[in-house]
This record gives structure tokens, sequence and C-alpha cells, in this order.
């Protein structure tokens, strides 16, 4: 296969949001950390061809990204950012990823492994950047003229709803929660050029439906929203951080709190699962924190159940918002606000269907955190595949504590 030197990040900009505010978390309460990610192709067998041939145009990107700085002006965008303090701008002016905690391998089956270990202050750092170089090195071998003009079509097609549903909200009452979507494809894209190419023609064609992007980059070139808050990295590092496992997720939001003082308050609920997240998110969470983020399991189940726990602590739910982000599409998305409305404030974040929508099946890639501290750390999603793990002792432990039955 043809190696790929052009680098395909340029920026350290060109990240999500979550990775900034995670990254600031760490820094300033648990700076000394250290965890261990690892790379997994949830699709492997649907592959056009095997992941491990992208190897050494991987190994040649990661030495361009190791070598990139922030700019001034991404320094001063950042400063910009209401939640984001000065210090931590300093300690960015200063950072350059390492590429000593990186390595890539293959085995026998022509799958690619990825392993990242070290500080997390570094290592979690790398995530998005590693899947967004895998899937456009991947991309890059299938694509031709007739793949962009399917994409466009498709593309094309996306700017027609939209302009549908603002159609359809302009008739709301003026009291209806809008219908807002936010690009969350970084990590999915076909690649960084498509990526820009799709947020800013949505952007464009309906800004007050399409205003926010989980891409610094994007964000601050386009002049939309930064979206994003936490991943499910920082609530699995509470389980390996000086606390008892069963107060892990509670600790983790009391850290979020103290960090963010009310910004950013979208809380993620399925690190072990939505019942065990309801059971530690009480009253004073729940006033604390705007909203949830869905990422795993039947939405309308997961909404209603969040509503009904909003009711119980009483809590107007019309106060609240929840944030929906699991394999999303425009259509299904519009559904769900549909169906929500009513009740309780949403958002949208979309990812590969966005971003990566060319009539070519997407890789399911993911780089998940697995140990912590020297110990596993696991989630217990509502979506048993979703699930990532190679310690079955410590993932029984986990559903006993969080009382998380196995899935049938």
């Amino acid at each position: 296969m043809t190696v790929t030197y052009a680098p395909i990040i340029t920026s350290l900009l060109d990240n999500d949001l979550y990775k900034f505010t995670m990254l600031q978390a760490m820094l300033h309460q648990f700076p000394q950390t250290h965890g261990v990610y690892r790379f997994r192709c949830r699709n492997n067998k649907d592959t056009a061809y095997p992941l491990a041939d992208i190897k050494e145009s991987l190994e040649h990107q990661l030495d361009s990204l190791c070598e990139l700085r922030f700019l001034e002006d991404e320094l001063e965008y950042l400063r910009g950012l209401r939640f984001i303090r000065s210090d931590f701008v300093d300690y960015l002016e200063l950072f350059k990823l390492k590429r000593r905690f990186i390595t890539v391998s293959t085995d026998g089956k022509g799958r690619l492994c990825i392993d990242i270990e070290g500080p997390m202050i570094q290592a979690m750092f790398f995530e998005v950047f590693v899947l967004a170089i895998v899937n456009e090195l991947y991309f890059n071998a299938l694509s031709d003229p007739s793949v962009i003009e399917e994409g466009q079509r498709r593309l094309d097609a996306k700017v027609a709803l939209l302009h549908q549903y603002a159609e359809e909200q302009a008739k709301y009452s003026h009291d209806t929660p809008p219908f807002i979507v936010a690009d969350f494809g970084t990590r999915r894209r076909f690649s960084k050029v498509w990526q820009a190419h799709v947020v800013e023609t949505l952007h464009k064609a309906e800004p007050n439906i399409v205003s926010g992007t989980s891409n610094v980059y994007l964000a601050k070139k386009l002049g939309m929203t930064p979206i994003g808050t936490m991943a499910h990295e920082f609530m699995q590092a509470f389980q390996a951080l000086d606390v008892r496992l069963r107060d892990s997720q509670k600790a983790a939001l009391e850290a979020w709190v103290h960090e963010y003082r009310g910004d950013l308050g979208i809380a993620l609920t399925d690190v072990v699962g939505m019942d065990a997240f309801l059971r530690d998110f009480d009253l004073y969470f729940a006033k604390l924190f705007d909203g949830l983020r869905h990422d795993s399991g039947d939405p309308y189940i997961w909404g209603d159940k969040a509503i009904a726990h909003y009711k119980k602590l009483k809590i107007d739910p019309k106060t609240k918002i929840l944030t929906f982000s699991d394999g999303l599409n425009l259509e299904n998305a519009w559904e769900l606000h549909q169906y929500f409305k009513n009740q309780i404030k949403t958002s949208f974040g979309i990812g590969t269907n966005l971003t990566n929508d060319m009539g070519i099946t997407p890789i399911n890639i993911v780089l998940k955190l697995v140990e912590c501290n020297g110990q596993p750390v696991a989630k217990l999603s509502d979506s048993p595949g979703k699930t990532m793990i190679n310690n079955d002792t410590y993932l029984a432990y986990l559903r006993q504590v969080f009382e998380v039955d196995e899935p049938e």
C-alpha cells in the first residue's frame, strides 16, 4: 500500500473540545495519574482490506503529530473560552505530544494494534487524533470521484432535510425548545477536508439548527459554538483513584463541579449504566448539572427514565436538557426531538452520519482507557457491545458493586 507522508493533522486544535476540558481537570486535580489506552476495530471482519496495511503510513503520521505545537492565535482562542483557565493555556503553550507513549503493531490476523501508555495528561490527548488519522488513511485507499459525488448527493439531501425541519420548527409555539444539532464526527470522519466541507455546508444552510461542533479548530474557523464536556475515560479513571469504587461516579461528578463551577454541565450517564448512574445522581448533582448525555441503550427508555428521575426529585424537567449522541442521523434525531420536545429540552450530537456518509461501510473504531494507575477500569455500557476490557474478574466485581446484571 502507498505510504501517506503529507501530515493529516496539522493543528493541535483539530480535536474534540472534551479532550481539552478533561485534560484541564486532570492537570489541576490528578496530574500524576497514569493511563493505558487500547485500540479496537469493532467491525474488523467488514473492512475492505486489513487495517494492518496502513501501519507504515500511521507511523509516519504519528511522527508528524508529535512535532506539533499550539500556535499563538490558537492559544488566544482558547483563552477566550470562559471555562478555560489561563494557567491551563500556559501549560498548552509548552505542550507537545511525546512519541514514546504510543506504539503501533499488527497481529497475525491483519488487525492493527495501537497502545498508548503514559501520564494521562499526555495519553488522553492522543485519542481523537489517532482515530481521525486511521480513518483518513483507510478511506484514502477507497476514495475516488464517484465516492465524493455520492457523499455530496447525500449531503445535499441533508441540507434539504434541514430546510424542512426549519419550516416545521417555525410553527412551534414560543415556549417549545428548538431542534439543535452539533457535529460530533471528528474521530470517524472520511477526511479532514470532507468534515470541514460538511460542517460549513450544514451550518450555512441552517445556522439555528446546526450551531455547534465538537471540533475546536472548526469552531474557531467557522465561528461556531465548540461543544463538549466529558467522556467515559474521565469517570472511568475514578475507579482507580483514591476513592471507594462504589463512590467513583460521585467523586468524578464532584471533581467536575469543582473544576467548572457551573459551566459544562452535561453529565455522561452510561459508564456503569443508566440505572446505577441515577442512584448516584441525587438532588445535589441534579441541581448542579444542566442535563444528561445519552451514549448507549434505547434512547427513548433512557430519556423517560431521566424525566421520571427529575420529577421524583421535584425538579421541572423543562429546566433541564437531554443530549443524545449514540449513532444518530438527522431523521432519528428529529424523531427523538418530537417525542421529548414538550417534556424537556433536547440537543443532538451526530458523528459518522454527518462526516462519513459516503456510501462506503464506515469502520467502527475506538481507543479506550483500559487501565489507570496500574488497575483495570471499564464501562458497563447500556449497549453490551460497547464494553471493552480484558479482565473478566474486574468486570464481574464492577457489576456486583454497582448492582448491574449480566447482559442477556
